[in-house]
């Protein structure tokens, strides 16, 4: 399964801006590209809405051999509920520690060189504190889960990613389709995942070939199919394939053929400048304030 690879980490956002300031400033990552939509996306991935919304893409170097994340913005909602289903990324970056005690963001020192923060929203980043690699700086997503032994059986002998270590005292296992890339960690939390409203989705590529044989695969299995395979378009850009599935405890996975993405996910030198361009002319903030109202809290 070598020829499967880790994309990205799709986040909910409610303050674009707020993000916006903690990817590129905080953490150091640069935009990759960033798109419009004016309706929803057939696999949802924008979560369950069908208005208006915005795909960004950050990371410190390009997804061909660096995991990075989306950041989805539904304009009108401005909070989402957070869960106990994403538990963290880890990157390992001495800079963006410097850079969150510069800017006065909030850090809390959980280790030794290890700093917890939060991204608007509450999700949790760990921070290393360690000079930032020369390949890519995201060590691992964890995730929760609430059987450690069936999910380690899913997303092994199922999707077939190597198990790479294994920590009975904390209840965690390191899984990876490659050592190189970023890894998986999930880890048990004695009870029920709740996925809120902001639950996320991690993304993986392979082989187009693969993704009907994964469909097959999950059926067989009497496994969750989110989204069979579908082929989504993005205006003026590739069209990709994928399957979205759900593991044992709902957490949503999905797989996109390779060949197709590598084009769409090319970075875009003009990225940033239509990232700040869409903050610009979105006067939402500005609309609710003077309707004396509140974005929606989904």
């Amino acid at each position: 399964m070598a020829l499967r690879r880790a994309l990205h980490f799709v986040f909910k956002v409610g303050d674009r801006a707020k993000t916006a300031t903690f990817y590129r400033d905080v953490l150091g990552m640069k935009i990759l590209r960033h798109e419009e939509f004016e309706e929803g996306c057939k696999a949802t991935c924008n979560g369950p809405y069908d208005g208006k919304w915005s795909k960004t893409m950050v990371g410190f170097g390009p997804e061909d051999d660096h995991f990075v994340a989306e950041l989805t913005y539904n304009y009108g909602v401005g909070e989402y509920k957070l869960g106990n289903d994403f538990l963290g990324i880890t990157l390992q970056s001495s800079q963006a520690v410097s850079n969150a005690k510069c800017l006065g963001w909030p850090l809390t020192e959980v280790g030794e060189a290890l700093y917890l923060t939060q991204a608007p929203g509450g999700y949790p980043f760990y921070l290393v504190d360690k000079e930032q690699p020369h390949n890519d700086p995201v060590q691992k997503v964890c995730l929760g889960v609430s059987d450690l032994q069936r999910s380690t059986h899913y997303w092994s002998t199922l999707l077939g990613m190597k198990v790479m270590d294994k920590n009975e005292e904390k209840k965690t296992v390191l899984m990876g389709f490659a050592d190189s890339q970023c890894k998986l960690e999930l880890q048990d939390i004695g009870g029920m995942v709740d996925h809120g409203t902001a639950f996320g989705r991690i993304a993986f590529s392979c082989p187009r070939e693969q993704l009907p044989v994964i469909e097959a695969l999950m059926k067989k299995e009497n496994q969750k199919i989110l989204t069979p395979l579908v082929s989504l378009d993005t205006p003026g850009k590739a069209t990709v394939e994928v399957v979205i599935l759900a593991d044992p405890d709902g957490h949503e996975i999905c797989f996109v053929g390779d060949e197709a993405f590598r084009q769409l996910s090319m970075l875009d030198p003009k990225g940033n400048e239509f990232l700040d361009k869409a903050m610009a002319e979105d006067k939402s903030d500005e609309w609710f304030a003077k309707h004396n109202k509140q974005k929606t809290a989904a």
